[in-house]
């Protein structure tokens, strides 16, 4: 060996905790590193380093999202649940149609910020960019969290944030509870994400309950933990619960008696927080309807959609050689096992179980990227997942369009795939109160009109807590229908009580120059908006 002069204390390892063969004589210095290792260290920094910019500017842009609140997909029904709750805590009735019905979207979630809101006097809205902000936190500390429970590596918890957000595959792919970056960036507000996050944290802390033989109190805060999470968003509490499974299947130690005692009071504290939760039952979720067609989406163009998880398969394959009961696949077999058996049987709402599929693939690759298994496997992952990662950074560039002006936007990020927004229907408000009948049969002012406080006349989302649900949709398709005699158009507002018409002039419907109408507004698309005068 090579020496010099110094006067230093000899290290008993190196940085990844194997002896050194021998210590220095005194006097004398070791050089660290052979030129190979050296670069080596060097290289891992540098990856390391790349990893924590790419996820804090991931989080960041997601911060702007919470500031921008994109508007698509389901924040109309967020938006309306937060209004009825902030109007009527005790007795919200349904949140889109006026009906003094219970609702899952009543969820110990919203009625927090709805008691927020009415303690602060702040705005659906701005209580739902505050509720955004929180969500984010949660989800990313979540990722965090359990990917230290894993790997002690450096590197872990960002590689586990940008997998997360990142890999799935090069066509675009939105669906709330689902975490791919877009998806995040539209859903921020929704449940779903707060409910993703209280997962990860949920799945971390059991794992160290299980190792460090947690008492009594641990437990059963998980417990109550996992009822507010099934109440805060139910698909996603499935999720939770094969997660929650797969870390006792494979927990080493085995649990003793005295832990699985104490897994199942928390299991049972959990069933008795959800038995009696007020607003909604939870168990006739089970019976609320066919969500089937909803979900058939979720059983085609796997491949484009979600070809990068194919390197979370070989990080849990490598996981799987060294363990054979390794959570992460439990988890992801038992995920597997229920999507299967919902393509199989037509049972396509099981497809919802997906981000159990995602997750464990997702943290795998984190894990392995990181190190956890060697340098010849971080040799063989880092690199392709840095690959795969750049891969879904195009399919999720679009996004950026929701928070940069369209000047702002780099012209080869322009071609990305993206979600396209809605406008507001903030405009209505000038005229509809809150609590006023709508009829409309237009996509988008179904979904968007009771997030202000009007009502529609059938929900623009499917309400299986609505028991005449059904005869709402035939009696709006009746009013637009084209040999549908004026009386009976009539008779229809005047059995919902509507106050108001939203149309557009291809709908249908009574003329706008009828004398039981007066038209008071077109909106920025060319919607009509008129007023009821009589009925009669």
């Amino acid at each position: 060996m090579v020496a010099v002069a110094d006067h230093g204390p000899a290290a008993s390892s190196d940085p990844d905790g194997r002896p050194v063969s021998a210590a220095p004589a005194p006097g004398t210095r070791p050089v660290r590193w052979p030129v190979r290792w050296w670069r080596a260290a060097r290289w891992g920094d540098a990856y390391r380093r790349c990893a924590y910019t790419a996820a804090v500017l991931a989080v960041a842009l997601l911060a702007l999202m919470a500031v921008r609140l994109p508007w698509a997909g389901d924040l109309g029904i967020h938006a309306a649940t937060l209004e009825r709750l902030r109007h009527d805590l005790a007795h919200p009735g349904d949140p889109l149609v006026d009906a003094p019905v219970d609702s899952p979207y009543y969820s110990p979630w919203m009625v927090a910020l709805a008691l927020l809101a009415k303690a602060t006097g702040l705005s659906t809205f701005h209580t739902l960019h505050l509720a955004a902000v929180v969500d984010l936190a949660v989800l990313v500390t979540g990722i965090a969290h359990f990917a230290r429970t894993l790997s002690a590596r450096r590197g872990t918890a960002p590689l586990a944030i940008l997998c997360v957000m990142l890999l799935y595959g090069w066509e675009l792919f939105t669906w709330s509870g689902f975490p791919g970056f877009t998806s995040l960036a539209l859903c921020l507000a929704y449940p779903s994400t707060l409910g993703l996050g209280i997962a990860c944290h949920l799945w971390a802390l059991t794992r160290k309950a299980l190792i460090h033989r947690r008492g009594w109190a641990a437990y059963l805060i998980l417990g109550a933990l996992l009822g507010v999470q099934l109440l805060i968003h139910q698909f996603t509490g499935l999720v939770t619960v094969l997660g929650l499974i797969a870390l006792l299947l494979g927990a080493r130690p085995w649990p003793d008696r005295a832990t699985w005692l104490r897994i199942t009071a928390a299991a049972a504290l959990a069933l008795v927080i959800v038995s009696v939760w007020p607003y909604y039952s939870f168990f006739a979720l089970l019976d609320a309807g066919d969500l089937d067609p909803t979900h058939q989406p979720l059983y085609i163009h796997l491949v484009s959609r979600f070809c990068l998880l194919a390197l979370g398969g070989a990080a849990l394959l490598v996981r799987l050689r060294r363990d054979r009961r390794d959570p992460l696949v439990i988890f992801f077999g038992l995920s597997v096992l229920v999507y299967a058996i919902g393509g199989v049987t037509g049972h396509y709402s099981l497809g919802r179980i997906l981000p159990g599929v995602f997750l464990p693939a997702q943290f795998a690759v984190a894990v392995e990227a990181a190190g956890a298994g060697g340098r010849l496997t971080r040799w063989i992952f880092a690199p392709v997942t840095a690959a795969a990662l750049l891969v879904g950074c195009w399919a999720q560039a679009g996004s950026l369009s929701y928070v940069l002006r369209g000047d702002a936007i780099p012209p080869v990020i322009k071609h990305a795939p993206r979600q396209g927004l809605w406008d507001d229907y903030a405009w209505v408000t000038r005229y509809v109160s809150y609590g006023d009948v709508v009829m409309t049969e237009a996509f988008l002012p179904k979904r968007q009109i009771p997030a202000y406080g009007p009502y529609t006349v059938a929900s623009g989302y499917p309400d299986f807590f609505l028991p005449d649900q059904g005869q709402r949709l035939k009696d709006v398709h009746r009013y637009f229908a084209a040999k549908t005699p004026r009386a009976q158009r009539l008779a229809l507002l005047r059995k919902y009580d509507v106050r108001w018409v939203v149309q557009y002039a291809s709908d249908g419907g009574l003329d706008p120059h009828d004398p039981a109408l007066r038209q008071v507004a077109i909106g920025p698309d060319g919607e009509l908006l008129l007023k009821v005068v009589r009925t009669r």
